[in-house]
């Protein structure tokens, strides 16, 4: 059954579009009932509006928790009017059926990531009347019909100033943006609590909801073929200033790059090429760190990613402008800077917003046949401080450039070898089914982009199961070693370092990234 919409219940949060929305139903003959702010904004812009009050006989007490909460309003949201049971008990208690129901609920979101927000003020965002008007009319879609989204007020107009009825396919699928919407809000509320409750434990939750709405579609996903869409806020973190739309590689690569170039405090340059750092540098500057980043693999960064932790000035635009660059991201940029990187139409401008970057959870999802591994954040480096193994201990030189290996490799894929100097990468292994041969990629990038690698330190995510690992090392030129340890074999490889001068540290972490 299609009925005729001749009673509107209007009760937003989000008030984009309500009293256009509102204009036009009052012209199309529809009689409109709303709750607290949303009727005080339509009897401002001279809407007739009968306040649900007035509907129920009853005033909105505690402080609002309690105003949509009655039979006459959850009645007329609920009734069948092809039941003839529903339509008697209606006349018996005064019921009128309300056919449209547009709602949407109070930002909880937006309070939770609001820093000054007291648990308080998060509790008092959390809707009640709202989920559930929204499912009761979801569930009656048939009579009636719910709307939670303001881009689809247009679609519904047309019909009602048509005067055609609502199709059911309409219906249902507004219904099911409903329940969403519901579904994705509770979700918030059980990863606040989760969060709460967990106070840094690393407890992951016995049941869970993903509390994401759709970002934006995305021409295809990895390959051609493939569909995908983004969902969440990334475009709240990550915010695009200029060129063509980012595509599911581009997303990758940006949340790679950014993970690793957040590791570091110094003006920092991370170059990322599929999925993997193919160089990083440090330095006083962006320009000296994007010089020894660059020049770790002069040929990768073509068609990659960039990321620096520093506003991007015009002499810094200047210096990369002429590399083809897929993406570039940074917290700011001069306006010159802009004006001179925007030449290129399609190379994308993101701005990084830090502080929504720093607030996002730190929960690892990814998909698997029949559900989701979920695990907590790579967020620390090493537990305490490293320990070292070897007769000879590192200089203050030799440490720097561990812990500068070793904050890389946490990023490369593994098996990740990363051989590096103080404040620059010199050549970088990765995603290798063996780490001998990761080892051997990343001397021959060292040495095809012409550096040298005596005197440096080589970083292993996992511990090195044999000394080949480490005599490959040690060949190449590095005078020092960091890794996890944790090998049966721990002491044969400790022994072959002590045989060459090497000095090794273990740090009791590992970096897995598969």
């Amino acid at each position: 059954m299609n009925q005729k919409i001749t009673t509107a219940l209007l009760s937003v949060s989000d008030k984009t579009g309500i009293t256009d929305l509102a204009a036009a139903l009052h012209q199309a003959g529809v009689s409109i009932i709303s709750t607290g702010g949303t009727a005080a904004a339509l009897a401002a812009a001279g809407i007739p509006v009968t306040k649900v009050s007035d509907v129920t006989g009853f005033p909105e007490v505690m402080d609002g928790r309690v105003k949509t909460l009655h039979p006459k309003i959850h009645g007329g949201l609920l009734a069948q009017l092809d039941n003839p049971a529903h339509v008697a008990q209606m006349q018996e208690h005064g019921i009128s059926s309300i056919d449209l129901a547009v709602i949407n609920l109070y930002p909880f979101e937006n309070t939770v990531a609001n820093p000054l927000a007291e648990h308080h003020d998060v509790i008092e965002n959390i809707d009640i009347g709202g989920p559930a008007m929204v499912r009761a009319a979801a569930k009656n879609h048939a009579h009636t019909l719910i709307v939670v989204n303001p881009q689809n007020y247009d679609t519904i107009l047309d019909y009602i100033r048509s005067g055609t009825t609502v199709p059911m396919d309409l219906r249902e699928r507004l219904a099911y943006e409903a329940y969403a919407h519901t579904a994705q809000y509770d979700a918030r509320i059980a990863a606040y609590f989760s969060n709460r409750l967990d106070q840094g434990r690393g407890t992951l939750p016995v049941e869970t909801a993903l509390p994401l709405r759709l970002d934006q579609s995305l021409r295809y996903g990895e390959n051609p073929h493939q569909q995908a869409a983004l969902y969440g806020s990334f475009t709240q973190i990550f915010q695009p200033l200029h060129g063509k739309e980012l595509s599911f590689n581009n997303i990758l690569d940006i949340n790679a790059a950014t993970a690793l170039t957040a590791e570091f405090s110094q003006p920092t340059v991370t170059i990322v090429k599929h999925n993997n750092p193919c160089g990083v540098g440090s330095g006083e500057s962006l320009i000296e760190a994007w010089e020894r980043a660059f020049a770790t693999d002069t040929v990768s960064p073509f068609g990659g990613i960039v990321c620096v932790n520093r506003e991007i000035d015009l002499t810094f635009a200047d210096l990369i402008h002429s590399i083809f660059t897929e993406v570039i991201i940074a917290p700011s940029y001069t306006e010159e800077a802009l004006q001179r990187l925007q030449k290129k139409k399609d190379r994308r401008l993101i701005r990084l917003d830090t502080d929504r970057y720093r607030a996002q959870s730190s929960l690892d999802v990814r998909s698997v046949a029949g559900g989701f591994l979920v695990q907590s954040g790579d967020d620390a480096l090493m537990h305490g401080e490293p320990v070292v193994v070897t007769k000879r201990t590192p200089t203050q030189e030799e440490l720097q450039s561990m812990m500068f290996a070793w904050t890389v490799a946490k990023h490369v894929k593994s098996n990740a070898i990363v051989y590096a100097r103080a404040n620059r990468t010199l050549g970088i292994g990765a995603g290798q089914m063996s780490r001998v041969d990761s080892a051997r990629i990343a001397v021959r990038k060292a040495q095809d982009a012409g550096l040298d690698l005596a005197g440096c330190a080589v970083a292993s995510d996992a511990f090195f199961p044999f000394a080949d690992g480490l005599l490959q090392a040690a060949e190449a030129g590095a005078t020092c070693v960091i890794q996890p340890g944790g090998s049966v074999r721990d002491a044969e490889v400790v022994a072959a370092a002590d045989e060459h001068g090497i000095a090794m540290m273990f740090t009791g972490m590992r970096h897995f990234r598969h």
